[in-house]
């Protein structure tokens, strides 16, 4: 895509991570359905073993979150309300109703101001919950590098979210090594900051995708141990 080895770029769009309507935005998107869909079949399992009234309301919490988080994906919400706040906050520091607020000093995107300590909760909680829950050492480890990669994704994100000229602009860093700017100007037509960007966007994505997959590893495992001998059988009717 970015090498641009296909002229057409509508099918270069198709395969560019970045963008919100390639394959790997429906990837992500039905993975992460899916995931829920997992969750939603733990919380089924645990129900039926009648477990602790705290056990049962942990997944279905933990359900009812990545399920919230497929329809996020889908449609960006958190994007378009934090700047929708944005937005708001701006017409009325114009009009006189109020002064400035915290999303006018801070650097990046508003969205991180107004959902990272909602989702920086639940991920503690899910933390805590799933290492009580797994009692696999292996599985453990699963949810911890899976939660790992969501917050190196935000962490990479903030950066995305930063001026070019700020001073904690990794990517910035990056561009100006020796040799990247020319590089990326021979190979892609590009300068140094706009390729550097690009491939730390699709970082971020990719990290967020690999996530998940620990994450479902874990979850299907985990109701493999709690339904070790479940079975579906289809009969034919005569």
């Amino acid at each position: 895509n970015y090498g641009r080895m296909i002229d057409a770029s509508p099918v270069r769009n198709l395969f560019n991570t970045t963008r919100e309507d390639g394959l790997a935005s429906w990837f992500g998107v039905t993975q992460t359905a899916l995931v829920a869909v997992t969750l939603w079949i733990v919380y089924a399992t645990v129900r039926a073993r009648r477990d602790s009234r705290w056990v049962v309301l942990g997944w279905m919490a933990i359900a009812l979150f990545f399920s919230y988080m497929a329809f996020d994906d889908g449609s960006e919400f958190h994007e378009r309300m934090g700047s929708t706040f944005k937005i708001l906050q701006k017409r009325a520091a114009e009009s006189g109703s109020s002064g400035g607020g915290v999303l006018d000093i801070f650097p990046s995107y508003p969205w991180q101001v107004i959902f990272l300590p909602i989702f920086g909760s639940f991920g503690l909680f899910m933390l805590v919950f799933l290492w009580r829950e797994l009692r696999a050492r292996a599985l453990r480890l699963l949810v911890l590098a899976g939660i790992g990669c969501f917050v190196a994704a935000v962490g990479l994100d903030f950066v995305e979210g930063l001026d070019e000229e700020h001073p904690l602009n990794l990517n910035s860093m990056v561009a100006e090594l020796p040799g990247v700017d020319d590089y990326t100007r021979d190979r892609f037509n590009r300068r140094g900051y706009t390729a550097v960007r690009h491939f730390q966007k699709s970082l971020e994505e990719t990290l967020e995708m690999f996530g998940m997959t620990l994450l479902w590893i874990a979850f299907l495992r985990h109701w493999m141990m709690l339904a070790p001998n479940l079975r579906l059988t289809f009969n034919r009717r005569e």
